[in-house]
């Protein structure tokens, strides 16, 4: 289990250890100085991982292998000129550490290159010859001359500050959020986790950026959700860039408790919002290189702004998927989707069929449950069902080692593809047995079970699909003690006015059904708002690519100056610092289109 959680077995804080990672650092600095490809192959192990995010490649890459390890990166430093690796004050020490199953030391080192400066990683074991790296990372984390503006490097607030007779602080900021002698030069569309995170990144490179938000408020988008809902995951992984979440938070953050952090953090963070406004539409020109895109305001009136980047954050899905659904036109009763479920307060004692059996759909059910709702899900294709507590939480070890966050953050996002599948199938293992007699219970009822494709459980199917999966809060207890009902769809023949006709001529009874199937993915939000020769152009988004990345997500894509953010709280935090600095550069005239 120690392998798969990744913890640190022992913390070694002797010279001999920080020698060790400085010995390899000075050597491999010496070899890539001179970019000679067989002085760098032998500091690797032959089996071995290298990634980088922007430092060397300007892209979320990964090689394997010590000599296409040494190759990428004397191709890169022709350009990067990477040097003065060393190990930072107030970061991590090196440590004795077991990551993926392999006994190592871990560093965090700092460098600098032509373009600013950058973090990384070695993972250090022993070989015949000496201590070996089998695994290193590298990222860009600032562009020279650009550094972020926080700390030290705070605004002044001298333009507002005691300005007698002048503009004060909030007529500043009511004027920056009216746009009406400017563009922005970044329109973010979306105002949850995905667009405030970048929004707030930035806002602390001083680019300008105005994110609009259908709801009429900010965190709308949490607080509409189903009345029981919160994180399924823990506080102290989930916060926002610069701003943590209070320390009396809960450790599961309610949604509504959530959504009122999003408003006031969008307030403090002073992110140019506006709210009930809905992107329907736009186009790139290529001569100006603008996007020309239509805001529809609350009020009916049309807005159009011509920024120079376009940023949907609008989430790893996009509208509401109904299924074609044989007799569902018929059903007399209520037929609602997932999205608009709030409470099962209004169907005491009645009946009602939850079509679905991933996370939404069972926190549903548990909704509907708890007012005597006689509810029964409908399963359609396997499940892959985790607890919550403790399994699901094996996939927060990383953060589990305590702060500073950044290094947790570091340390997650060096991860290789290759890696990521193999720590995520080792944790599947443990969660197996962890969970065997859950999975057992809901198997002897009939429950289709799988842990993906490549037994890497819940967290790859999430990056592959963006669901097909079940954090458990409890409701596969209720199946399998038969206090909610389990139905397969491929038994029923049709539903009817009453209900679901089953194949067997028998007829279960409903008064409603709750459409618990899912979301197009963004690809059809872009459909809608870009075109479909937009779509064909940039490609899938979301899912892993090639290799092994995620589709156009947090990188450069096929269109200039068209950008992706999504995910949980823990991706966004992330990633969002590498958009930022890729839209950064670009404004730079570092980096060009794809």
């Amino acid at each position: 289990m120690d392998d798969v959680a990744q913890t640190i077995h022992a913390y070694d804080p002797s010279s001999e250890v920080r020698d060790a990672v400085e010995h390899w650092l000075a050597a491999f600095e010496t070899a890539l100085a001179a970019r000679d490809k067989a002085r760098i192959a032998s500091l690797f192990h032959e089996n071995c991982h290298w990634r980088d995010i922007l430092a060397f490649t300007w892209d979320f890459s990964s090689a394997r292998g010590c000599d296409d390890i040494a190759a990428g990166l004397a191709a890169g430093q022709a350009d990067m000129k990477a040097h003065d690796f060393h190990l930072p004050e107030g970061r991590k020490p090196p440590r004795h550490v077991r990551r993926v199953g392999r006994d190592c030391i871990e560093a965090i080192f700092e460098f600098t290159t032509g373009i600013g400066g950058g973090d990384g990683i070695i993972r250090l074991s022993p070989a015949n010859d000496g201590l070996k790296v089998w695994h290193l990372s590298t990222a860009l984390e600032e562009i020279a001359g650009h550094p972020e503006r926080i700390g030290a490097n705070r605004p002044t607030g001298d333009a507002y500050s005691r300005n007698f007779g002048g503009k004060n602080w909030l007529d500043v900021r009511r004027a920056a959020v009216a746009y009406e002698d400017r563009e922005p030069t970044v329109l973010v569309i979306g105002g949850a986790q995905a667009g405030l995170a970048i929004a707030a990144r930035l806002n602390a490179l001083g680019i300008d950026n105005l994110v609009v938000e259908r709801w009429p408020r900010i965190g709308d988008s949490w607080r509409k959700r189903y009345h029981s809902l919160a994180l399924h995951n823990s506080i102290h992984l989930n916060h926002l860039p610069y701003l943590h979440f209070p320390p009396t938070f809960p450790t599961y953050v309610p949604k509504d408790m959530l959504g009122n952090w999003f408003e006031f953090y969008a307030d403090a963070m002073e992110i140019n919002c506006w709210t009930d406004t809905e992107f329907v539409g736009g186009g790139w020109d290529e001569t100006s290189k603008t996007w020309t895109a239509r805001l529809k305001r609350g009020d009916g009136s049309e807005r159009v702004v011509r920024p120079k980047h376009l940023v949907f954050a609008n989430g790893v899905s996009s509208y509401p998927y109904v299924p074609d659904i044989p007799g569902l036109a018929d059903f007399k009763g209520e037929v609602i989707h997932s999205e608009g479920f709030e409470t099962g307060a209004n169907w005491a004692g009645k009946r009602a069929f939850i079509i679905g059996t991933g996370s939404s759909a069972n926190d549903i059910a548990l909704d509907l449950h708890s007012f005597g709702v006689k509810t029964t899900l409908i399963q359609r294709g396997s499940t892959t069902v985790v607890s919550i507590d403790p399994s699901a939480r094996l996939n927060e070890a990383v953060w589990d080692e305590g702060p500073p966050l950044e290094d947790c953050d570091l340390i997650v996002s060096s991860t290789t593809p290759a890696l990521m599948v193999e720590g995520y199938r080792m944790a599947t293992k443990v969660m197996l047995e962890l969970d065997k007699e859950m999975i057992g219970g809901l198997k002897r009822i009939g429950f289709k079970f799988d842990v993906g494709e490549d037994e890497t459980g819940h967290q790859m199917k999430y990056f592959r699909r963006g669901g097909g999966y079940n954090l458990d809060a409890g409701s596969s207890e209720l199946m399998i003690r038969g206090e909610l009902g389990l139905l397969h769809y491929e038994t029923i023949e049709r539903f009817t006015a009453e209900g679901a006709l089953l194949k067997d001529g028998t007829t279960v009874p409903a008064d409603l059904i709750v459409l618990a199937t899912g979301y197009y993915g963004q690809s059809e939000l872009v459909r809608r708002a870009l075109g479909e020769e937009m779509v064909e152009r940039i490609g899938p988004v979301w899912g892993l690519g090639d290799d092994g990345e995620l589709n156009n997500m947090f990188r450069r894509t096929p269109q200039e100056n068209l950008w992706f953010i999504a995910g949980a709280l823990p991706h966004v935090r992330i990633n969002s610092k590498y958009l930022a600095l890729q839209i950064m550069a670009t404004d730079l005239g570092l980096l060009g289109p794809r």
